[in-house]
């Protein structure tokens, strides 16, 4: 990786391109620390660190401490990122967009500019719920209808200018701009998270104890990257045979090809959304200002993070049963409305294409299906295992940090598909003096 970096510098324009990109990173960890006008941010972030449970620590995470510094960055690129899924969900049920995604360039831009659209109207509704519940809970210094006006305006502006400076990236600097600026939030994190791992088990213990806690704190980083590589690699080839076929005077065709059927097909979605629908009560329970004790808190308990693999409280490790439960069937869900085996046999079976050994049409749709469903399963499991293991050590061990396996899938893919990028970029550059020469 450092190597590729080091001949990516010695191309001027390679090097333009990561330069801004890091200039723009550091705009956003400049506003990041920017507070948002009106909000209390010592009384707040006394409420941010009263709160028991792990929704808030992953939304501060992914927010690079934003939210808990109430700066006008604190919603992210959230808005956004449930803006693209909800467009991707809607692709498939409406026929117009699903035209317009057909409709190539034009089509896109049409889709990318609603997506806008969606983004600010997300954020808009979001700033306004949190700006009315920090009212009611006292965090404003004065609850009025201009302060309310103001945070609302200033959550809503912050969250679109993220949108803006992703977009710049992809356009003028390397790699996906989302995905970045999602990774740098990330780990700006990640050093406050280690030295509070340091604190807990490695300062002020024996030596041979504080030397095996190192040991094991970074084996366990290790071999949930290791795990996570492995998994955002993993590819099953369905060889593709075309036959051969006469145009004019010659005989085309006769070439063999394959279906690359990724085993994470649908990346990091199924863990986001297991997370999002455990954590959803959690978050408006606290906005509202809830602290009953009867029914309606213990359900809280079993969806909180914070109390599960708790040896002393295991009876709510039930939520993380229902958490494993919804990975895997949103896994299946997601890989469901993005992969379409009929249409690529239909296709397949248009081009004079075919599986060895399966006939075209429906059976090699079925045949897709089969094996889809096999890769999904696995693929399923290995986002499982990631995802999970934070939460035993931190139930057992009461490692407190922010960052988990979604973290850690979200960092080493974009890192990998962002190398993969520079390099095909320096490839580029490579013919192009070549064909020069």
């Amino acid at each position: 990786m450092f190597t590729t970096l080091k001949n990516a510098f010695k191309i001027k324009e390679l090097r333009n391109k990561i330069l801004f990109t890091f200039g723009m990173l550091v705009v956003i960890r400049i506003g990041s620390q920017l507070p948002v006008p009106g909000v209390d941010g010592n009384v707040f972030r006394q409420w941010f660190e009263s709160q028991s449970n792990g929704a808030f620590s992953f939304f501060d995470a992914i927010t690079g401490g934003s939210f808990m510094n109430m700066s006008v960055l604190a919603l992210g690129i959230n808005p956004y990122i449930t803006s693209s899924i909800i467009m991707q969900l809607l692709t498939i049920a409406i026929p117009k967009l699903e035209e317009m995604q057909r409709d190539g360039e034009d089509g896109r831009k049409k889709i990318v500019a609603i997506t806008r659209y969606v983004t600010v109207a997300l954020a808009l509704i979001q700033s306004t719920a949190m700006a009315i519940s920090f009212g009611r809970s006292g965090y404003l210094t004065h609850y009025n209808a201009l302060s309310v006006i103001s945070t609302i305006a200033t959550l809503t502006a912050g969250s679109a200018f993220l949108m803006w400076v992703g977009e710049r990236i992809t356009e003028k600097g390397i790699g996906n701009g989302i995905s970045i600026v999602l990774v740098i939030n990330i780990i700006s994190r990640l050093p406050e998270d280690l030295a509070s791992l340091f604190n807990q088990f490695v300062f002020g213990k024996a030596p041979a104890t504080a030397i095996l806690a190192v040991a094991i704190i970074f084996a366990i980083i290790i071999a949930m990257v290791v795990l996570v590589i492995i998994l955002n690699d993993g590819v099953r080839r369905i060889p593709v045979q075309y036959a051969n076929k006469v145009q004019g005077r010659k005989m085309v065709g006769g070439q063999t090809s394959n279906i690359p059927l990724k085993v994470n097909t649908s990346g990091v979605i199924p863990v986001i959304f297991a997370q999002s629908l455990m954590q959803f009560p959690i978050i408006i329970s606290s906005f509202a200002g809830y602290k009953g004790t009867g029914v309606w808190s213990e359900i809280l308990k079993y969806l909180n993070s914070g109390y599960w693999c708790n040896p002393s409280q295991i009876k709510y490790t039930v939520g993380l049963l229902v958490y494993i439960v919804l990975i895997v069937f949103f896994a299946y869900f997601y890989t469901s409305i993005t992969f379409n085996p009929l249409m690529i046999a239909d296709n397949m079976k248009k081009q004079g294409g075919f599986i060895p050994g399966i006939r075209p049409g429906k059976p090699t749709s079925d045949y897709l299906n089969k094996v889809l469903n096999y890769i999904v399963f696995i693929g399923a499991i290995g986002l499982t295992i990631i995802a999970v293991i934070p939460y035993i050590f931190s139930g057992v061990f009461g490692a407190s940090v922010s960052f988990g396996g979604t973290s850690l899938i979200i960092i080493v893919s974009v890192v990998l598909e962002t190398m993969k990028q520079v390099e095909s970029q320096m490839l580029v550059r490579n013919y192009k003096g070549f064909l020069e020469k």
